[in-house]
């Protein structure tokens, strides 16, 4: 990587997943107000549910960033009604998937659209520019990518194993069915590619779930490590645990261990910094390390988590100290 400077009104590119990256995304999307925040969100937890094609961290992430996701599940939308939900049960439908009555109406219009031939990304813009979001909000691909897992109890799709099966199985490996002949979407190529291009944040999604879907895709990796901008993780965890779904239980079941040198090592050779909530280990030499309170409970630990990950991309790229920012 270059230790040139770069503009700061420059594009930054965030790799999401759920609900940890959409927090990041959401406070990114208050420094950054405009279509310079590209959100590359994770398609390998999509599936086909009722004749229906759900995105559920397309959706995650959309509605976060329009401030209408449940404040308290952190997916689906607020104030959701079950109407749909109810009458599906009564007729003895598949209720395994809960599609609330306002969420059932994105997946109806996109599965209409893209019967009709229109491209995820394009349906995706469209919502994301209806519900008023500024940030470009993006799918890794347009093509299928699907995750599957190797489970005690045999092969199966992510949504049915985190979802219907509530991760029970123990696992044993996971497979992105579609990623090697899968392109990355061309405006997230693009800028990948651009020479302004300010910085890359790999969200404090489920490394293993969220983010390695997407660096699995074709040419993903390539562009990762040709850019010339830094590249800056978030570790997931926080106090040597996930705050949120199955990530130490199935690191735990990878034998892998909890820490945050082992998240950064699984992302080595892609990253430039790491950041993580404290400097209590050791995280391995090459990898600068800043420190900074990664738990996202309120709209103010957000936009500071934003604030720091942004200013050590900055600090990396000119290889200057950057005030506020305290490196391990």
């Amino acid at each position: 990587m270059t230790a040139t400077g770069r503009p700061e009104n420059g594009t930054v590119i965030a790799l999401c997943g759920g609900i940890g990256g959409a927090k990041l995304a959401f406070g990114l999307s208050k420094v950054i107000t405009d279509e310079r925040l590209i959100v590359a969100v994770n398609t390998g937890d999509d599936f086909k549910h009722l004749g229906l094609h759900i995105s559920p961290d397309v959706d995650t992430v959309t509605y976060t960033l329009a401030g209408i996701a449940n404040p308290e599940t952190g997916w689906g939308r607020a104030d959701e009604t079950w109407n749909f939900m109810d009458s599906l049960k009564a007729i003895g439908g598949e209720t395994w998937f809960q599609l609330g009555d306002r969420d059932l109406a994105l997946h109806v219009e996109r599965t209409r659209r893209l019967r009709a031939g229109d491209s995820l990304s394009a349906i995706t813009t469209d919502v994301r520019a209806r519900l008023g979001i500024t940030a470009c909000v993006l799918p890794m691909s347009d093509d299928p990518v699907r995750t599957h897992v190797e489970t005690d109890n045999g092969s199966m799709p992510f949504q049915n194993y985190f979802v219907e099966r509530k991760c029970k199985p123990e696992l044993r490996s996971i497979r992105f069915e579609g990623a090697q002949n899968a392109h990355v979407q061309h405006d997230i190529a693009r800028a990948l590619g651009d020479p302004d291009l300010r910085c890359v944040i790999i969200c404090p999604s489920n490394p293993y779930l969220s983010i390695d879907p997407m660096l699995a895709v074709g040419e993903m990796r390539q562009l990762l490590t040709g850019t010339t901008a830094p590249v800056i993780a978030i570790s997931p965890l926080v106090d040597g645990k996930a705050v949120k779904g199955p990530m130490s239980k199935i690191m735990r079941e990878l034998g892998i261990e909890a820490r945050h040198a082992a998240i950064a090592g699984h992302y080595d050779g892609l990253i430039d910094g790491f950041v993580v909530d404290s400097a209590d280990e050791k995280i391995p030499d090459h990898v600068a390390t800043a420190v900074e309170n990664t738990l996202m409970a309120t709209l103010e630990d957000k936009v500071r988590l934003a604030r720091t990950a942004l200013a050590f991309a900055d600090e990396i790229s000119t290889g200057q100290d950057v005030p506020g920012v305290r490196c391990a």
